[in-house]
């Protein structure tokens, strides 16, 4: 009987980063990756965006586990999301799970998640006729791995991130004879990583961009050097850490994330320090003490991206480094396509604030990804039936289609996939078979998934033309405005600057309301605010070019008197053949002043000193006799309850 096998992306393709794949094998559901990307410029605010799992959380029952390459955030980033959702076990080699559960720890719905199993490059997971095995790859990160998925059918293989470095360090080597292993036994379909095939040459070597960061080091003799990397990116923190050793400066670590992310590499041995750690590192509070040709910053930001902070050190709000005068900061990372004109940005700032600025993706052809000349030699180790690009926008993945038609393959073997699509496999042929809608979730703070696309064009609309406001204020019972309109703006126009604009908006809010409230018999707060907004739009896009984001604030005069006017309208009306008697007063009585003993029967204006007496000893008042006391017996003070913990106190009137 033929076992049905099918390949969904939810993120990776047609995008840089945020890669997640499931494959199905019969009902099982394996998930390859969970991984997150870094926001594009349009996004503002947004800290994240993470795949849409939806269908994922409802299939839950289904999945076998999640299988993680390794340990970058475009691998690992949304695990904890989706694991604040599905409890399902999770596969990666030592390091990766590390850095899974720091990443996990930091989700409070996810927390205490420990479903966690260490694989390696030799290591065979069984699920009923399926089998999950591993082989190394080369990456940036020591222990990454590629995932086979080895079915009835054939098997289908994931190559994550790779690329192929003869000269790489072990830990980092990719398993060529392993490949060919597997290529052997016959591969229905590879899912191969395709970042790299859009540029022609073959990339640097590993070996060759440590000695581009020492003579780096070497060639800046004054000043700082402050070190912007990835903080999963191990491999260039090694080669930092050896360059400063080498040129005799001390590093300072700067980024929660980053340290986290050393600590953990330190202590399974994946980083090596060429002296104590005590001589080489120093913390950041004693940055100060440091010489500036004695100190490399290595620095990293929210959520162990650089760039963002590099900013915030330019502009000179980052209170513990600032940029100055003499400081070389060397830029390590490879930004997308998307994100080339936020670095250059960046290196702007840089410069303005006084540094000179190196980036070794301008200088060296540095790369983590598979060249085209890498993802050929790998189609030719698989010889796969199909293939599939992943891992890049539509440009990239056309350029691998064109790298795999090079080596023999037709348009009926190579497929580039968009998320949601169903490619499906039915033991003789592969074809689509239908998709499902899958989106992007954006995190923004603690909100996962509540900014939408009208919040989105909303802050990009403030960004660009600011906050134009109108206050107005009516007597809806008269119909009319009672008081002037009050304008502001807030990064639109300079109100001092621009007062006749401001008058000529003033008056045509003050017509458009007026004619609002006196044209219509029911009173619409939201219709009258539409078109306040509406006219306000028109004039100002009519005077600047511009479009602001209009806020309308019509409030109501005497609100609070006129409900108490209705209230005492109700209780005169009542229809009663008995004469109406005049309203009770609202006002509360005033408190009994306290008697004073012997003051019983003395006059208004008697005064009498107060006697003291033990707290057990009755005090009868002067001259009253024990009848009389009686019938003058005072009642009790009604007395407030007292609130239980977690209430808020209670009224006793």
């Amino acid at each position: 009987m033929t076992t049905t096998l099918s390949i969904m992306p939810f993120g990776g393709v047609r995008e840089n980063g945020k890669n997640m794949y499931a494959v199905t094998v019969g009902e099982d559901i394996f998930i390859l990756d969970a991984g997150l990307k870094y926001p594009e410029s349009d996004l503002l605010g947004v800290d994240v965006v993470i795949p849409d799992f939806a269908y994922l959380v409802e299939n839950a029952d289904k999945i076998a586990g999640v299988f993680l390459t390794h340990g970058h955030a475009d691998a690992i980033g949304a695990l904890p999301y989706l694991l604040s959702e599905v409890k399902v076990p999770v596969f990666g080699s030592e390091l990766t799970i590390e850095l899974a559960k720091l990443a996990v720890e930091a989700e409070p719905e996810a927390k205490g998640f420990d479903d966690y199993h260490v694989v390696r490059g030799n290591s065979e997971v069984s699920f009923g006729d399926v089998t999950v095995s591993f082989f190394e790859t080369t990456h940036t990160i020591p222990e990454s791995l590629g995932i086979v998925i080895e079915t009835p059918e054939g098997q289908i293989v994931y190559t994550g991130d790779f690329k192929i470095d003869t000269t790489a360090l072990p830990y980092y080597r990719t398993d060529l004879a392993r490949l060919a292993q597997i290529g052997a036994k016959g591969v229905i379909a590879v899912l191969a990583d395709a970042a790299g095939t859009a540029s022609y040459g073959l990339s640097a070597h590993e070996s060759e961009l440590a000695e581009y960061v020492l003579d780096s080091f070497r060639a800046h003799k004054n000043g700082r050097i402050i070190v912007a990397a990835v903080a999963s990116n191990i491999q260039r923190i090694q080669q930092v850490i050896d360059a400063a050793y080498k040129v005799g400066r001390k590093i300072v670590i700067s980024g929660n994330d980053l340290e986290k992310v050393v600590r953990t590499a330190l202590r399974l041995k994946k980083l090596h320090l060429p002296m104590p750690e005590n001589e080489l590192f120093v913390s950041l509070k004693n940055l100060s003490k440091l010489a500036p040709e004695e100190t490399v910053i290595l620095e990293t930001g929210k959520m162990g991206e650089p760039i963002r902070h590099l900013q915030r050190m330019a502009q000179g709000d980052d209170r513990n480094i600032q940029i100055q005068e003499g400081d070389l900061v060397f830029i390590t990372t490879t930004p997308s396509t998307a994100m080339e004109g936020y670095v250059a940005r960046t290196r702007d700032m840089l410069f303005r604030a006084g540094a000179s600025v190196k980036q070794i993706s301008t200088d060296k052809k540095s790369s983590g990804h598979a060249s085209k000349e890498d993802f050929q030699l790998l189609l030719n180790l698989l010889k796969p039936q199909h293939v599939i690009p992943i891992q890049g926008e539509y440009r990239v993945l056309n350029a691998a289609y064109h790298a795999a038609e090079q080596v023999g393959y037709d348009d009926d073997h190579v497929w580039l996939l968009a998320k949601g699509d169903n490619l499906r496999w039915d033991g003789e042929q592969m074809f689509l078979g239908g998709s499902i809608q899958v989106g992007s979730t954006m995190i923004d703070g603690s909100g996962v998934g509540d900014i939408g696309s009208i919040v989105l064009n909303d802050r990009r609309i403030l960004s660009e033309d600011g906050v134009f406001i109108a206050v107005v204020t009516i007597d809806r019972k008269k119909k009319k405005i009672v008081a002037t309109p009050k304008i502001d703006s807030r990064g639109f126009v300079y109100v001092k600057t621009s007062r006749d604009l401001i008058r000529e908006a003033g008056e045509l809010v003050e017509k458009t309301v007026a004619e609002g409230i006196k044209n219509t018999k029911e009173f619409d707060w939201g219709n009258l605010k539409n078109s306040v907004r509406d006219a306000l739009g028109k004039f100002l896009f009519e005077q600047t070019r511009r479009k602001p984001v209009i806020l309308p604030v019509i409030m109501e005069a005497n609100q609070n008197g006129r409900r108490r006017k209705r209230s005492a309208s109700k209780t005169n009306n009542k229809s009663t053949d008995k004469p109406v008697a005049a309203p009770k007063q609202a006002a509360r009585k005033p408190k009994p002043k306290k008697k004073v003993p012997g003051a019983q029967g003395q006059g208004n204006g008697a005064q009498q000193k107060k006697q003291q007496a033990p707290a057990n000893q009755q005090v009868k008042p002067a001259g009253a006799t024990e009848e009389g006391a009686k019938k003058k017996k005072r009642r009790p003070r009604r007395r407030k309850p007292k609130a239980t913990q977690g209430e808020q106190p209670v009224s006793a009137e």
